[in-house]
């Protein structure tokens, strides 16, 4: 394994009002799954913040993110092309399931006819084959987080950051919901860091576990 492949956290340091939150140095492999475990106020959401390039101004943080040997610490949350998955589905209500995912399709797919074509086949991926002209407000709960991952891995990610994405779904789902997304960053070789409380959530995803905030 190229040791420049996948997620790289170097020494992050992230603070609040002079207190510390967490520190964390990891490298997440491609397709592996890295689980940071903490109660709320740890700091595990404002650590995606930071890899994804939103961090509220009001944190400090230090240290270096790398993907594939690129450092993107200081890049622009859009060019860091990496996938967020959160609590909420955040489906754009005033478009159909087709269109939240022709949204994200990258701008090098430059045809109608073959956008249209990826999404009907990322719908399929995730089992809703024949969705694309559903008002998202018809669907399910379950529905939703799968047009939703479906819009994440259609824009092309190079890692994946998943905020406690199963968290508001029941028992059922959640088991389910966890078998797909893990299989599919699996499938598409994509470094991807879990921030969840749940147990259930580090176990399902097999992979190593870090804890903050103890």
């Amino acid at each position: 394994m190229d040791d420049d492949k996948g997620l790289r956290l170097d020494d992050i340091r992230i603070s609040l009002a002079g207190v510390p939150l967490l520190s964390i140095t990891h490298r997440i492999a491609p397709g592996e799954v890295l689980t940071v475990m903490g109660a709320s106020g740890s700091g595990k959401s404002t650590l995606l913040a930071f890899i994804g390039g939103f961090l509220d101004r009001a944190f400090v943080a230090s240290g270096r993110v790398y993907i594939d040997g690129q450092d993107i610490t200081r890049a622009d949350a859009e060019d860091r092309h990496v996938g967020i998955l959160f609590q909420d589905p955040l489906l754009f209500p005033h478009m159909t399931v087709e269109g939240n995912l022709l949204f994200a399709v990258p701008l090098h797919f430059r045809g109608r006819a073959e956008r249209r074509r990826l999404a009907q086949e990322a719908l399929q991926g995730v089992e809703l084959g024949g969705f694309g002209e559903r008002d998202p407000d018809t669907l399910s709960g379950g529905q939703k987080a799968r047009v939703a991952l479906a819009r994440v891995l259609i824009a092309e990610p190079r890692a994946l950051l998943l905020d406690e994405p199963f968290s508001k779904l029941d028992a059922a789902l959640r088991q389910q919901m966890r078998d797909l997304v893990f299989t599919k960053a699996r499938e598409k070789g994509l470094p991807t860091l879990l921030v969840t409380h749940d147990e259930a959530d580090a176990k399902a995803a097999g992979g190593p576990v870090v804890r903050v905030g103890d």
